[in-house]
């Protein structure tokens, strides 16, 4: 495995880059890390990369709210009371000026920005004849950046199936001029471009087993996760396929999947976000308090998020479940009626141990191969139900006592269910259910009527994406004509 100095660039770098602003249509896009005449070896574009990485464990992004968005909106989870925090998320009580959550949009920018400002100066050093060393961090960039707009289209534009030529966002990729205002670009229009970083990075990147790292085994997992949202199935199983059958990565047994969330980089890991303590660690605004029981650890855990009944009964079709491990009870619990509502993956374990002596600075695992077995089941599904069975059973296992699933019996529901269970708050669940079409419907009886969106939604809903935000809107007033409709 390749050794790099992550702790150091990442703090390094992140102090410098997360001093300077991050409106990027109203900021010059250079500072004192990315200017051009700074990447000069490849040693230079390591830092970049790893400060890169760094700016996106932003609590706007994958540091906790983009987490946040997908289980929060997708049934999976409830709250206990209004006013904890992120409730908008759940109520859909968004707006231009409220709530519009535009840290998701100028976080990931900022990040692109730092992005397109490498690839731009290793293209020039290629064209200078001086670029050996560097197609590695290449393809590490370019598919960073297919991720990062994957995510964005995601939030802001609609699904790829439901409606691909609705307004989804600025394909940028080049560094802006300053005063550029850059308008939305469709949402077909973001796909062509993620596919294109992907298939362009693939075959500059090493097939080295390095989890904090994005390697050729991350860019395949992601092709296979924008082909399913595509519907591209043949191309979903196919990347899939060759991830699982590489042998470069191992599923955990039912006996290791509880302690798995309690050491980084595990055999299932194909990539992870650091979270280092002093640096990314957000402490008791990070993931693990957000999901923990109110009150466990001290008075900061205010118990934000917790399990639906949807899912605990989801999860109780087998009590012997492994996924039980990483959930305690939560604040409706009682002696007499226990719930198992709290959710512990991001504190390590029940026992907050983390994954490296801290609480609250676990790694992001932001993709699994458990994930790329349930892409692979789904993609194989409609032409192969034996196959589609028997990549569902390898994560099925978990669940000891229930029937392995068969030709005869394979759905979509099942994939969809075990994909419930296996990535609960790992940021899958409403983006799973509004592409596939399913409805939600919320688990509000703990507080009460929600008047800012019906108790079941399903794609036609127009808050299932996010409105450009005002601020945006008055430093580039070209989107104005281009906000999703219901906003207006």
């Amino acid at each position: 495995m390749k050794i790099r100095l992550h702790h150091i660039f990442y703090f390094v770098f992140g102090l410098l880059i997360t001093s300077c602003g991050k409106d990027f249509l109203n900021v010059e896009p250079t500072n004192a890390s990315n200017a051009g005449d700074a990447i000069k070896a490849p040693q230079d574009a390591q830092v970049i990369i790893n400060g890169i990485m760094r700016a996106m464990t932003s609590s706007d992004y994958y540091g906790r709210n983009f987490i946040m968005y997908g289980d929060a909106k997708g049934g999976d989870l409830t709250i206990y009371s209004a006013g904890r925090g992120l409730d908008a998320l759940y109520t859909f009580n968004h707006s231009i000026t409220t709530n519009s959550y535009s840290g998701y949009w100028s976080q990931i920018y900022f990040c692109l920005l730092q992005v397109n400002n490498l690839i731009e100066n290793i293209e020039k050093l290629k064209t200078a004849g001086t670029a050996e060393g560097f197609d590695e961090y290449e393809g590490e960039a370019l598919t960073l950046r297919a991720l990062m707009y994957f995510d964005l289209v995601r939030l802001y534009g609609k699904p790829y199936n439901f409606d691909k030529t609705a307004w989804g966002v600025p394909n940028i990729t080049s560094v802006l001029k300053p005063f550029d205002k850059p308008l939305r670009n469709t949402v077909e229009e973001n796909y062509r471009q993620i596919m294109a970083d992907l298939i362009k990075a693939a075959p500059l990147l090493s097939k080295e087993v390095n989890n904090s790292y994005i390697n050729y085994y991350g860019n395949l997992a992601l092709q296979a996760r924008v082909n399913l949202y595509m519907n591209n199935p043949a191309a979903a199983l196919s990347a899939a396929e060759e991830i699982i059958n590489s042998g470069k990565y191992t599923l955990y047994t039912p006996g290791n999947w509880a302690t798995s969330w309690t050491s980084q980089f595990g055999s299932e890991s194909i990539f992870e976000l650091v979270m280092l303590t002093g640096e990314a660690d957000l402490g008791s605004s990070s993931l693990g308090y957000y999901l923990r029981r109110k009150g466990d650890g001290g008075g900061a855990a205010a118990g934000w998020f917790g399990a639906s009944d949807g899912f605990l009964n989801r999860l109780k079709q087998d009590t012997s479940d492994v996924r039980w491990s990483v959930m305690a009870a939560d604040e409706l619990s009682t002696t007499a009626k226990p719930r198992l509502g709290s959710c512990y993956k991001y504190s390590g374990n029940t026992s907050h141990v983390g994954d490296k002596g801290s609480q609250s600075a676990v790694n992001i695992k932001v993709i699994r191969l458990s994930e790329v077995y349930l892409i692979a089941a789904e993609a194989a599904l409609a032409t192969d139900k034996e196959k589609a069975a028997g990549y569902l059973n390898a994560i099925r296992k978990r669940s000891p006592n229930l029937a392995p699933a068969t030709a005869a019996t394979v759905t979509m529901d099942m994939i969809l269910d075990e994909r419930s269970k296996e990535l609960f708050c790992e940021g899958h669940r409403f983006f799973d259910m509004i592409r596939l079409n399913k409805q939600i419907t919320f688990n509000d009886e703990f507080v009460g009527t929600i008047t800012t969106r019906p108790k079941t939604i399903d794609r036609s809903y127009y808050k299932i994406i996010l409105p450009i935000s005002q601020d945006e809107i008055n430093r580039n007033r070209g989107l104005e004509a281009q906000q999703n409709p219901g906003y207006n």
